[in-house]
Parts: C-alpha cells; structure tokens; sequence
C-alpha cells in the first residue's frame, strides 16, 4: 500500500506510444481516460503536474490518409498541424470530467534558448499552475519545428520543462517497464548513467520517435538540475500515483546535484 506524499510539483512525460491506438492509426481515447484519471486525482490531492504530450503527428495520420507515421518532414510537419487540435480536444474532454482546465503551451528549442522567451514561459507556466485547476498541457511546435519530429519523440523537451519549472519529480511514461538490464530484466534504480548507457536502444514504436537512448539524454539533463526522474511503463492502471509514492516501479534515477534549482528555491521559500 502507497503512502500519501507531501504535495510536489511533477512533470510527466507522455510519448506517442502510450496515447495512440496500437493497430491502427489514431489516438486511443481509453489512454486519454485513464491517464486524466490518474492525473486529475494527484491534483485533487495537492500536487502540480503539468503534462508533456507527444501525439499531434500520430493524431493527424488518419486525416491525411496515411498508415503510419510519415518520414518526410513537410508531411510530418502538416500531419501535426491537422493533429495538434485533435490532441488538445482529447485532453480537454478528458479532464473535463474532473472539473480542470488545459492549457496549451507550444514551445520551440529556440523559445527555450531565448532569455526572454524562456522567462516568459516560465512566468506563464507558474501562473498557470497557480490556478490550481488547469492542467498545462505542452507540445512542441512541430508544425514550425523539427527537433521533436527528428529526435527524441519529446524525451529532451520534458526535461526542459522540468527544469523551467523547478520540478521535483519527471516522469517519462513510455511502452516499456523502465531500463531493462542484459537479461531483458528492469533496472530499479540508477545512481549513475554512464554506467547503464550502454543498455540503451534506438528502438522506436510505429508513430513514435523516441528510443532509450533520447529518453537517457533526457534524464541526464533532468538529474543533472537536481530533478529526481523515473522512466516507467505508461501502459498500466494506477502506477502514477504508486511510483510518486515512492513504490519501486520502473527505472529511478537519483539526482546528480544536491542543491536546489533557483525555480525550486523560489517556490520552497
């Protein structure tokens, strides 16, 4: 039985693969229920979580008749463009049933290079949060940008937005259990990426882009800021909770860093 936790703020991490329908293009709405669910209850309970969601190009396929997930980047770019609305309507219905809003944020690697830029984000983010009823929600511009579409399914975003907002906790939901070991068996806990790295695959899913590979660049720039990060299957009931509770599910890996981002000071002062 999970313990109740201390409020925290947590990002999650949402990769193509756990919200698009496994034999057939689309989104898979039962996910979107599911996962709001789970969400919304963290919510309920005191904590901050602010969402990253892969899924727009996966979302836009079937408007533009295709099978599966584009290779060339014009059609990658207009299947996100039709599939982005379609990926927020998801989960504005989804949330809806639990009295929050969304919100939408579309950043580019660009707006987060930009002093100001990612000030403004980051003001944004934190009024957002501050609501206490929305759910911001963040994709990358892919209809304008092209590092998501090319790498990385995301992995490297949410510890951007991890480390924008002083997260205490990033958790990236993907198709596997967590790090798994030579005997295909997951690794409970990390204190060390260079050590594990060469358990990384490039493996992708159908309309997915990231492997364990991103999702280890991403982690290490998340543990690096002080961010504690799990990588988890997102395909299972009730596991989100459990691992915020401190249940050993999926891969953890400790922070690297002792001392506290300036978001996180400012937050816990």
């Amino acid at each position: 039985m999970s313990k109740p936790t201390k409020p925290r703020r947590i990002v999650l991490k949402f990769g193509s693969g756990v919200l698009t329908r496994k034999n057939a293009p689309g989104l898979d709405l039962k996910q979107f229920s599911r996962i709001s669910a789970e969400v919304a209850a963290l919510i309920h309970a005191g904590h901050q979580c602010v969402a990253v969601t892969s899924g727009a190009v996966a979302a836009g396929t079937s408007a533009l008749s295709l099978s599966e997930r584009p290779t060339d980047l014009a059609t990658a770019q207009a299947s996100a463009a039709v599939g982005q609305s379609k990926l927020m309507r998801a989960w504005e219905t989804a949330f809806a049933r639990y009295k929050l809003n969304v919100a939408q944020l579309l950043l580019t690697y660009s707006d987060l290079d930009s002093y100001v830029r990612r000030a403004n984000a980051g003001n944004t983010l934190e009024r957002l949060l501050a609501a206490k009823n929305v759910v911001p929600i963040i994709n990358e511009n892919d209809s304008v940008a092209t590092e998501e579409l090319s790498f990385g399914d995301n992995d490297r975003l949410s510890a951007e937005v991890a480390t924008l907002a002083g997260a205490d906790l990033l958790i990236i939901l993907t198709q596997v259990d967590g790090l798994l070991d030579e005997n295909g068996k997951v690794i409970p806990l990390v204190r060390d990426i260079d050590r594990v790295k060469g358990f990384a695959n490039g493996n992708k899913g159908r309309f997915s882009r990231g492997g364990m590979i991103s999702k280890l660049e991403a982690v290490r720039m998340a543990v690096d800021a002080g961010i504690m990060t799990v990588i988890m299957n997102g395909g299972h009931p009730d596991r989100i909770a459990a691992v915020i509770a401190g249940d050993a599910l999926g891969t953890r890996f400790l922070p690297q860093r002792k001392s506290l981002s300036a978001a996180q000071r400012a937050r816990r002062s």
